[in-house]
């Protein structure tokens, strides 16, 4: 006979649509359980995704500086790449990062445990662990099991491998020379930029005609432009199939009606991530790997105390947002389900961590003309005239501002260049708190930084 116990709020995964969520709860004085199969915080982002892909990606970047020597006055060879050492640093980080959030859980009073959160009804969920299994009733519930990656329904699909593979603890795919990525979203661009840094020799297969759905145009035009120099694109590429000879791999696919063949060492299947669903959903009534649908305040629209914060929603599929949305959940739950917080998701920015890098938060120029029409201001700043971008040799890219042509408000910041990522958080900080052109203009950045190009570009607007 399975035994019960009854909490405040229920967490199904532990990943940044959940913890957050949790410590504050737990904080505030809330009976908090939590259950998630890796056994500790971070979800995939530390498990596979975003911080041993980035820990690759800055080994990638140290040995692409050796490309730049002669622009500095430098001399000297090319670093050598050992793969094995790169996946075992990268591997370091995400030990230290759970040795350190393992001493986070065990300084507070959340029942954490590792195992299966399986929903039996409304009001219930069953833990499933190693060792034991039980029923857990509560006031609330926050389902944040995230997102997987998604595979193509083609025939050999299973023959490709996934980031997941690639960055996972004691990955073992060994390093690519010439790999085929599958998709030219932000996780099959970034993969191309870093193994080229690396020494491969990507090629990329898309089946739209750019790259990162939903980004501005110009951005995406940029973007295309700069790795095509170093990446083979394939654009209106569909994939038939995948077939495997020995250690050799054929992908085939179709192009302006006309058959294509390509050998590769290493498929890599990056055509986005899909929601994954807790055990039981249909108990619910929603299906299976589909996006719950939310309110603003994160809640389920049938069911007002369940709350589902992070890439379960399929809305703002990025880590940060994630943790936003935790945070938002958490502070409705705290207020007893009343309304006290909303995700304002426009304000979300994203980075891109290709080199160069992309980020943006906002509207698009072109989702501004579709709502504002030609009352909208556009200014750009270029780096080609920027101090700190000449200084590194980096002088292609630019910084968007797109402003309502009456209030002067900013609406949407696109930035392509170097330093993107780190840029993108003021602006992002300016949508959210509907701040103008003026605000930004009367603001010293510091020098010589590519950040004096968000004053000047709102200097051309409101001088």
């Amino acid at each position: 006979m399975a035994s019960e116990i009854s909490v405040d709020v229920a967490i199904i995964g532990a990943g940044g649509g959940g913890y957050p969520a949790a410590f504050f709860l737990d904080k505030s004085g809330f009976q908090v359980l939590m259950i998630d199969p890796i056994g500790n915080l971070g979800g995939n982002c530390l498990a596979e995704g975003c911080v041993p892909s980035k820990a690759v990606r800055e080994a990638s970047l140290v040995r692409a500086q050796a490309k730049k020597y002669s622009f500095f006055g430098l001399s000297g060879s090319v670093p050598s790449v050992d793969w094995k050492a790169i996946l075992t640093y990268k591997d370091n980080v995400q030990t230290t990062r759970y040795t350190l959030h393992r001493e986070e859980i065990n300084n507070s009073s959340i029942k954490f445990y590792k195992g299966i959160g399986k929903i039996v009804d409304e009001r219930k969920i069953e833990m499933i662990t190693d060792n034991d299994h039980f029923y857990v009733f509560f006031k609330y519930l926050i389902i944040a099991t995230g997102s997987c990656p998604k595979y193509l329904s083609i025939p050999g699909s299973h023959l490709a491998v996934s980031s997941h593979d690639l960055f996972k603890l004691s990955a073992s795919v060994p390093f690519p020379s010439n790999p085929i990525i599958i998709g030219g979203g932000y996780i099959g661009i970034e993969l191309a930029s870093m193994l080229e840094n690396l020494g491969a020799k990507p090629v990329i297969l898309e089946f739209t005609d750019n790259l990162v759905s939903g980004l501005d145009r110009e951005l995406s035009l940029f973007l295309a432009h700069r790795l095509k120099t170093r990446v083979q694109i394939e654009f209106g590429a569909k994939v038939e199939c995948i077939k495997k000879e020995k250690e050799k791999f054929e992908v085939n696919y179709l192009k302006n009606n006309q058959h294509y063949s390509i050998e590769s060492d290493l498929v890599i299947m990056a055509v986005g991530r899909e929601c994954v669903s807790p055990e039981g959903i249909e108990k619910l009534g929603y299906a299976t790997a589909k996006p719950l649908p939310v309110t603003n305040t994160l809640q389920l629209f049938d069911f007002p105390h369940i709350y589902a914060p992070g890439d379960v929603n399929g809305k703002s599929m990025l880590f940060h947002s994630a943790v936003l949305q935790s945070r938002v959940a958490a502070h409705n739950i705290a207020a007893g389900g009343q309304p006290l917080s909303r995700m304002d998701w426009k304000s979300v920015p994203y980075a891109v961590f290709t080199e160069p890098e992309i980020a943006g938060v906002g509207l698009t120029e072109e989702e501004a003309l579709h709502l504002y029409g030609h009352n909208i201001e556009v200014v750009k700043y270029d780096y080609a005239v920027d101090s700190r971008a000449e200084i590194l040799g980096e002088t292609e890219g630019f910084i968007k501002l797109i402003f309502d042509g009456e209030n002067k408000r900013l609406l949407g910041a696109h930035i392509a260049g170097i330093e993107a990522s780190q840029l993108i958080a003021p602006l992002a900080l300016a949508v959210r708190q509907r701040l103008d052109a003026e605000a930004l203009a009367h603001v010293a950045f510091p020098h010589p930084m590519i950040s004096e190009g968000i004053n000047k570009a709102a200097r051309t607007f409101s001088p």
